[in-house]
């Protein structure tokens, strides 16, 4: 693990707002229409279900019917990584391409499309630049930067980008720095899970994670992080698309599939379909309110550790589909999986009900 001190102060950026000045909703049903995958779910203050698809924008549900918003609304892409709701009570949506908030009139985009990539490093001028950009409070809210080695922080008022610290190239090709997963933990930490690596912040200091500080061979069993998660405890967990779960507690980090025996003995720990029973491939982590964990894998299932026991669960258990792309628990503790056939399940303590 490299650890980096920085101080801060940040820059603004610019905001774009469709021309829509109301949104009319293109649809309204009782039952969600999503086939393309669930990729994130929310509720809001309201009380308001949103899910967030794969391919066809995201849809918010009132108790009765849904509403549906895709990129013909004013969305940056129909592809929602994650929702969440500002103080303002706000809707925010990092999508595919860009950033796109929601105030229960009009979207406004608060980043292009056609923006040109923001540049990673300062040549001349070593990390002062970097220095004057990061900085933390505890209402911002973070997002991804599709392809971009950094992410966006907004303060309540300006989104801004901030790229992430001069890292070492492992491999010119399939080193990605890109962000996949954030997860607010403790000690005012923020982690940023990318396919390459981890970028762990407190505001004033870095804390790296990849294959150089854990000694991997990217050419055996690289890192390809897909989901993140500090939970309760304070313990860390990764989730890879092919070498399974990494745990860290304190200063020591472990492969917990391996520890669980989850891992194939034949398998290629580089993305290939794995068997059943196995936790490789992992591409949602979740903590219920009762200190649960949850795990999604791709090709197995869900899984459940309640701190000594794994359990897998899969279509005997009355899933249509093993693979669960979100997982979120509700006000009311109801836990909700979000499948890649579009479909969404609460669990009721035994067995997976279906809702849409």
């Amino acid at each position: 693990m490299l650890t980096l001190n920085f101080s801060c102060v940040e820059n603004k950026s610019t905001e774009g707002e469709t021309n829509k000045s109301e949104i009319v909703s293109t649809s309204k049903t009782d039952t969600l229409k999503f086939t393309s995958g669930i990729r994130s779910i929310f509720q809001d203050s309201k009380g308001n279900y949103w899910f967030g698809s794969i391919k066809e924008g995201v849809a918010v549900y009132n108790g009765e019917a849904f509403s549906y918003f895709t990129t013909n609304d004013g969305l940056t892409d129909n592809q929602i990584l994650s929702i969440q709701e500002d103080k303002e009570r706000i809707i925010w949506f990092n999508t595919q391409q860009g950033v796109s908030s929601y105030d229960g009139a009009k979207i406004k985009n608060h980043t292009k499309t056609d923006l040109e990539k923001p540049k990673n490093i300062f040549p001349d001028q070593g990390n002062e630049v970097f220095q004057s950009q990061w900085m933390k409070l505890d209402n911002d809210l973070w997002f991804g930067a599709w392809i971009n080695e950094g992410v966006y922080r907004f303060d309540g008022q300006n989104l801004n980008y901030l790229a992430f610290p001069l890292h070492k190239v492992l491999n010119l090709y399939d080193n990605l720095f890109a962000v996949t997963s954030i997860s607010k933990g403790k000690n005012n930490m923020i982690w940023f899970g990318t396919y390459a690596g981890v970028f762990g912040y407190n505001g004033n200091e870095f804390e790296i994670i990849n294959d150089e500080t854990l000694s991997f061979d990217r050419n055996i069993a690289p890192l390809h992080i897909r989901s993140i998660l500090e939970d309760s405890k304070g313990r860390l967990w990764i989730g890879n698309n092919g070498i399974g779960v990494l745990l860290k507690e304190g200063d020591s980090i472990i492969n917990f599939s391996e520890k669980k025996q989850l891992i194939h003995p034949t398998s290629g720990r580089k993305g290939d379909k794995s068997m059943p029973g196995t936790l490789e491939h992992v591409f949602t982590i979740a903590e219920d309110s009762k200190g649960n964990i949850w795990f999604g894998d791709r090709d197995a299932g869900i899984w459940k550790y309640d701190g000594a026991k794994m359990t897998n669960y899969t279509k005997k258990d009355g899933l249509t589909n093993d693979n669960a792309l979100s997982i979120f628990e509700d006000n009311n503790g109801k836990l909700w999986f979000g499948m890649a056939d579009g479909n969404v399940y609460q669990f009721n303590g035994k067995t997976f009900e279906k809702q849409f």
